[in-house]
């Protein structure tokens, strides 16, 4: 006989709705991170304050153009997370934020209301499960869409129109010069620097050394950095240390893509625009002297011929004197090998003790490293990854998020003055005033912007590679083989502490050492 049990309801128990937000920021450097940050800690808030929704993540695409649907990585994520049932509504700032172009926009809504799925758009305080047709958010989306198209014409009128009469004022002047008052004028110092190039260049002395003579006199670039072969390049061939500028170089298409002005555009040429550091006729002799050597050396001038051929190429660095490692290939009767030694030491023996490594030693080194996180993955990187993530606390994020609403709004300020310069309505004087007060400001909240960003963006950034590492770790079974792709994928450097130990520095900011076997 059949048994039948009753299972009594519970009044009052409702499933949440699981809730996920979108954000986009418009650039990829660290300090977006920050800003990232602020913004999960405003939608976690936000969402947790209802008492019928569940938080169910936030989505987010670094540096990707809003009118470009395709490149945003984790836009098309959440939408597949929509199709699997794991989302019930999605919350965004606006719907620029979400796309700036009509078709993706409501091609978007669309596939998610046949889900069941609805958007809040928070500026724009639209529900699209709360609309009846479909008119306004077509409206708004057109909007959102001519206003980027617009603020891209109005900027571009606006700089070809300052190019044309010669008011276009160079905001970041290249090494060699510094902005006095909307002119440039000669840096002395730096400028020596420039003519010393020039005049290394002439004598014969290639990109490459030039950098690195440089870089041992301790000279530093304009942002503060070292000196390579192609910022060399890029000062021996910038014909502003001429004096004249060439303005229109770039342009931008309608699809917001930059190119290089192969004469598509106009160009504009101001001749006498500022000082000159180099005569025209050093600067076309050493053009010409750039031509012939890259001749010899069959360089089309495209950059890819000289990227990184090798995985430890620039990643092993002496712990004796703090020099690179050089590839060098070893022959012996037994067999040819490749190994790696201390640059210092294959110029000169007695300056650095260390001695090579071979590169087989390595491999085994890091395979066996990787190994060891796989299996300690519970009892070492989970609770690592866990420990970065709660260092930046909600005081820091909240004065983040004040930092940046004040910047946005001295930029508005800035974009008003720049449209009443070139209508050319107001006296000139005044508005240059006016700019430098508002500049000040800028300069003031940028630096403490950038002080507080200091302080949390390390362990932000720690914390994303941990967490890929895991992810990694968690799809990976035992590594039996050196893999190019996995090493530069999780470790920043290896440091070279002996012939018979190295220090791993992952990207996630762990440093571990590990013995080398010999073969």
């Amino acid at each position: 006989m059949q048994r039948i049990t009753k299972i009594e309801g519970t009044p009052g128990l409702k499933k949440k709705i699981r809730v996920a937000a979108y954000a986009r920021v418009s650039t990829d450097s660290e300090e977006q991170l920050v800003s990232l940050a602020t913004q999960k800690d405003h939608y976690e808030t936000y969402i947790k304050k209802n008492p019928e929704w569940e938080y169910a993540g936030l989505y987010y695409d670094e540096g990707i153009t809003g009118t470009k649907k395709e490149k945003r990585k984790s836009l098309l994520r959440m939408l597949a997370d929509c199709e699997s049932g794991k989302i019930d509504l999605v919350i965004t700032k606006s719907i620029s934020r979400l796309a700036r172009n009509t078709t993706d926009c409501l091609e978007i809504v669309r596939k998610l209301l046949g889900l069941g799925i609805y958007i809040y758009f928070e500026k724009e305080d639209l529900n699209t499960g709360s609309m009846e047709s479909e008119l306004m958010l077509t409206i708004l989306s057109s909007l959102a869409e001519s206003e980027s198209v617009s603020i891209s014409e109005n900027e571009k009128w606006s700089i070809q129109r300052r190019f044309k009469n010669g008011s276009f004022v160079i905001g970041y002047p290249p090494y060699g010069y510094r902005n006095e008052d909307g002119k440039m004028v000669i840096a002395e110092e730096e400028a020596e620097i420039v003519k010393e190039i020039f005049s290394a260049s002439l004598s014969g002395t290639g990109t490459y050394k030039i950098a690195k003579g440089l870089n041992a006199k301790g000279v530093k670039t304009k942002r503060n950095g070292c000196w390579t072969s192609s910022t060399v390049k890029g000062i021996l061939t910038n014909e502003k240390y001429t004096g004249d500028v060439i303005f229109q170089k770039t342009y931008t298409d309608s699809s917001f893509t930059r190119h290089v002005n192969y004469g598509e555009y106009d160009q504009y040429l101001v001749k006498d625009h500022h000082e000159a550091i180099i005569s025209h006729e050093d600067f076309d002799r050493t053009a010409q002297v750039l031509a012939q050597r890259g001749k010899e050396k069959s360089n089309t001038g495209e950059t890819g011929k000289y990227q990184k051929r090798y995985a430890f190429s620039g990643k092993i660095r002496c712990g004796s004197c703090g020099s690179k490692f050089k590839r060098k290939k070893h022959y012996k009767s037994s067999g040819n090998y490749i190994a790696w030694a201390c640059s210092t030491h294959l110029t000169d023996k007695n300056a650095c003790e260390m001695m090579y490594i071979e590169q087989s030693e390595i491999e085994e080194a890091f395979i066996t490293m990787m190994n060891k996180l796989i299996f300690s993955k519970k009892q070492l990187l989970k609770p690592f990854a866990e420990a970065l993530s709660g260092t930046n606390g909600t005081v820091n994020i909240r004065r983040m998020q004040n930092l940046e609403q004040r910047l946005e709004k001295n930029k508005e300020q800035e974009e008003f003055l720049k449209k009443l310069l070139a209508s050319g309505y107001l006296d000139t004087e005044l508005i240059s005033r006016i700019r430098n007060e508002i500049q000040s400001e800028y300069d003031y909240l940028k630096n403490e912007k950038t002080a507080l960003s200091e302080s949390i963006s390390g362990s932000l950034v720690h914390a994303k590679e941990a967490k890929m590492l895991i992810r990694f770790i968690d799809k990976a079974g035992v590594l039996t083989e050196f893999d190019d792709s996995v090493f530069n994928d999780y470790v920043n450097e290896i440091r070279v502490l002996s012939r018979d130990e190295l220090e791993f520095q992952l990207k996630c900011g762990l440093k571990i050492k590990e013995r080398l076997v010999r073969k």
